[in-house]
């Protein structure tokens, strides 16, 4: 019997390789769980569980580890992973001794779906890219790999991230009046979302309603193009779960972590770095700069700056990444052993830039965002015309108007 990598590598090459998909009906001697996980993700957690449990005791380490209890034993002693609970965090992956703990993959039915889409294909990259497929690996030149996979164009979320940092920073100024308020950010992690809203659910009413760059991103385009498919691509397997939360459901049709687009470079044989240039970018510092820890809280607090420079009240800015740091912030904050307004929070230690399918080290990645933040022609959204102009597509003719409920910026926490 194959492993689940060996299965996955034989359907990837096949499905990319073969002009049709009828092998998949000639696979019934593979495991059918794990065929299913790969051919129907959405009936899955972001985590699976392949192959026996090689704990010794009856009390797995995953079972010990995972932060919001979705893993447990069942009667007969396989393990079984909540999909209504299991965020994607990747704990439980990397503390698994038997490594039978295994990241979901999208990746097949993603390109099933761009092979027969009727209408545009649009990537929506992470703002943590820079480096991950090599350092002479350009945004220009991943726009035009992905144009060889079939995607019709990319998107940088970080565009997406300026309009999320204008949105945050007027939450805070409408929001904050007394040295006794704060705001928790309600931009990027999905686990630290998740553990606001499964652990510490009386913070709730700190969280301003506000989506997710990625969501932002992917409802636009819909509002734009509404006949569009849209796949995110990013170092996180939390984004798969986001997607899928009933909220938010639709507006990014499928995620592909940063590992599976390698894959599908690796066996079409398209080297990004031999790509030609394409049209430069239109994000400000502020939105590239989320992708490393304290990016979201620098990029508020310029734009409050901006927004407000007289504010009596200035914004005080404290960042945890990592799960354990996360609660420990926020125990700290409950206990009232800080003083901060405004709290950010990353469930990877190093944020975006240590996800569990960055190809490259988080230390590299912060330095490569660091380094693409200063090369941005804005410093702040403020500055950059390029939001004013697609809000105005959108139909916000003005900034504050971002406070406003509005179907593509705003959700509903639960």
């Amino acid at each position: 019997m194959k492993t689940f990598e060996e299965l996955y590598w034989e359907v990837l090459v096949r499905t990319l390789m073969e002009k049709d998909d009828s092998f998949l009906n000639k696979m019934e001697l593979y495991d059918t769980h794990q065929l299913d996980c790969l051919l129907h993700p959405e009936k899955h957690p972001p985590v699976l569980h392949v192959g026996e449990c090689g704990c010794d005791d009856s009390d797995p380490n995953c079972v010990k580890v995972c932060p919001f209890h979705a893993i447990h034993p069942g009667e007969s002693g396989e393990i079984i992973i909540d999909e209504n609970l299991c965020v994607g965090c990747s704990i439980c992956i990397q503390e698994c001794r038997a490594r039978n703990l295994k990241a979901g993959k999208d990746v097949i039915p993603a390109l099933q779906a761009v092979r027969s889409h009727k209408g545009p294909v649009y990537a929506l990259v992470a703002p943590a890219f820079l480096g991950q497929f090599s350092s002479d690996v350009t945004p220009g030149k991943l726009r035009n790999a992905l144009k060889q996979i079939g995607f019709d164009g990319m998107i940088e979320v970080a565009l997406f991230a300026d309009i999320l940092t204008l949105k945050e920073a007027l939450e805070f100024d409408t929001n904050i009046k007394t040295e006794t308020d704060y705001q928790l950010t309600s931009c990027c992690c999905p686990v630290w979302i998740s553990m606001i809203r499964k652990i510490y659910h009386e913070l709730m009413p700190h969280i301003p309603p506000a989506v997710s760059p990625m969501i932002a991103s992917g409802r636009a385009v819909k509002v734009l193009h509404p006949d569009a498919l849209t796949i995110f691509i990013g170092p996180c397997l939390a984004k798969k779960a986001e997607a899928k939360e009933k909220d938010i459901a639709g507006a990014v049709d499928f995620v592909l972590t940063f590992q599976e687009i390698k894959d599908i470079l690796e066996v079409m044989k398209i080297d990004p770095a031999a790509m030609e240039e394409s049209e430069k970018d239109h994000s400000s510092r502020a939105g590239r700069i989320y992708a490393h820890t304290g990016g979201v809280s620098e990029a508020v607090e310029i734009t409050l700056k901006q927004i407000n420079p007289n504010r009596k009240i200035s914004i005080r800015t404290q960042q945890a990444d990592g799960v354990p740091a996360c609660r420990a912030m926020i125990n700290d904050l409950v206990n009232g052993k800080t003083d901060a307004n405004f709290y950010e929070g990353m469930g990877c230690v190093g944020g975006c830039v240590g996800g569990p399918k960055v190809l490259i080290p988080h230390e590299l990645g912060r330095l490569n965002v660091e380094e693409y933040g200063a090369s941005a022609t804005y410093p702040t959204p403020i500055d950059n015309p390029y939001v004013i102009e697609l809000l105005h597509r959108l139909g916000f003719d003005t900034i504050e108007s971002l406070l406003e409920k509005s179907d593509i910026f705003t959700r509903t926490f639960e």
